[in-house]
């Protein structure tokens, strides 16, 4: 039997694909069961959040060795890489033109059931001069400071580039605390009227977004570390910018309409 070579990756069999499914699904069904109130939902919830964890920690230990060690990462993979993550910003930007079509739908035309007025009777909407305000100005300077750090990789500066990330991944971490923090003083709910489920439908999937970014990051800048990153070799940190981009761009989109153009 002959051997064909090819610059393509063909992936070992791993159990990390079938551990993810089943821990996000054990995820879900706490995270379902706590809204319902069900005795066991939060501790099902944490079980599946470290069971998610692990498991990404063990996979990407694999990938980085892939990428790093074993020197599967040709040119022609590192292309189709760049492909995938392309679609998937794609679909989330589908994700996010949703929900934003349910808030137009419904603040456009208020039906009768809310009082033809949008928001609600009775909501008092977010005052966009406040803490959305403040949140705005920490993701558009976390924009500059990975815009250092990605001019320093490029040139071999690996001081800045640490600098540049640590100070990124500090203004996300202050954005999902203020995002909390803003939660917890809300006078409405997810439950309450259209505008809570649009409001909390549009920040929640953002900020959960902003915490996937800021681990997008804190990967990076532990690879960058250990000295798994060159001038020319860095692609997961190029993606991990293009995401972080991504999540800048929905916050302002988010930030006109659903805080300023509703208020």
């Amino acid at each position: 039997m002959s051997k064909y070579y090819h610059p393509f990756h063909i992936v070992n069999p791993s159990p990390w694909p079938i551990l993810m499914s089943f821990s996000l699904g054990s995820f879900l069904i706490g995270i379902a069961s706590a809204l319902h109130n069900y005795r066991l939902g939060n501790f099902i919830t944490l079980i599946g959040l470290f069971l998610v964890t692990i498991t990404l920690i063990a996979w990407f230990k694999d990938i980085i060795s892939e990428s790093c060690y074993l020197g599967y990462r040709t040119s022609f993979v590192q292309i189709g890489i760049k492909l995938s993550f392309y679609l998937f910003v794609i679909s989330e930007v589908f994700v996010f033109f949703s929900v934003f079509w349910a808030f137009f739908y419904a603040s456009l035309s208020p039906n009768i059931e809310i009082g033809c007025v949008f928001p609600s009777i009775g909501i008092i909407a977010f005052d966009p001069w406040s803490v959305p305000l403040l949140n705005t100005l920490i993701l558009l300077s976390s924009g500059v400071s990975l815009t250092w750090a990605r001019r320093a990789m490029v040139s071999g500066d690996r001081k800045d580039t640490i600098n540049g990330l640590l100070i990124t991944i500090f203004l996300g971490c202050i954005f999902s605390f203020f995002q909390f923090i803003e939660y917890t003083e809300a006078t409405f709910t997810i439950n309450d009227s259209i505008y809570g489920s649009t409001f909390f439908a549009c920040t929640g999937l953002r900020g959960i977004r902003v915490i996937v970014g800021t681990l997008f990051l804190i990967t990076s800048i532990v690879r960058l570390l250990n000295y798994e990153f060159t001038k020319h070799r860095h692609i997961s940190f190029e993606l991990a910018i293009l995401y972080w981009r991504f999540v800048d761009v929905v916050w302002l989109f988010l930030f006109v309409v659903v805080y300023w153009w509703a208020y």
